[in-house]
């Protein structure tokens, strides 16, 4: 049996980049949004397997910007333990709205929140060419917009 426990960073000098980069390019990209999120880790006894890190975009909004998995507990459900403890923090904290923005090459995970109850709501035009110096590839297509996508609380 699996021994996972969530614990929340209280400092700044605890933050997992090193997770966090599995999800995001640069820390530079990450530095743009973490200090305004509460970030989440989950452990399996010792070893810290996921994070994720929620942002107030209003009163009733919450936005999913980071959420990442090692490698070897992907496929393994942890995304969707993570989304529906995300989806709790956000009923608990009175939030109606869960977001989330992912790259439009982003096939596999598009499908992943999809199959959590989001739905697409929207495009950022060409976010990731005006937010990082370098062009970035996935699924061999460059990263150009990014989809958004929301699931309401409400329900």
């Amino acid at each position: 049996m699996e021994n996972f426990t969530f614990n929340t960073i209280s400092s700044y000098s605890e933050i997992p980049y090193e997770l966090l980069l599995l999800a995001d390019e640069t820390i530079e990209a990450i530095n743009q949004y973490i200090f305004k999120c509460d970030i989440y880790l989950l452990h399996n006894g010792t070893e810290n397997i996921a994070v994720m890190a929620l942002c107030k975009n209003s009163e009733t909004e919450l936005e999913l910007k980071n959420i990442a998995v090692i490698e070897s507990y992907r496929s393994k459900g942890i995304g969707s333990i993570l989304i529906n403890k995300a989806k709790e923090i956000a009923r608990k904290n009175q939030y109606t709205i869960l977001t989330v923005g992912t790259s439009d090459t982003g096939f596999q995970q598009i499908r992943f929140y999809e199959k959590n109850g989001f739905v697409r709501t929207g495009i950022r035009k060409d976010f990731f060419i005006e937010n990082y110096p370098d062009p970035i590839y996935e699924n061999g297509l460059r990263m150009r917009d990014m989809v958004l996508l929301t699931h309401h609380l409400t329900e």
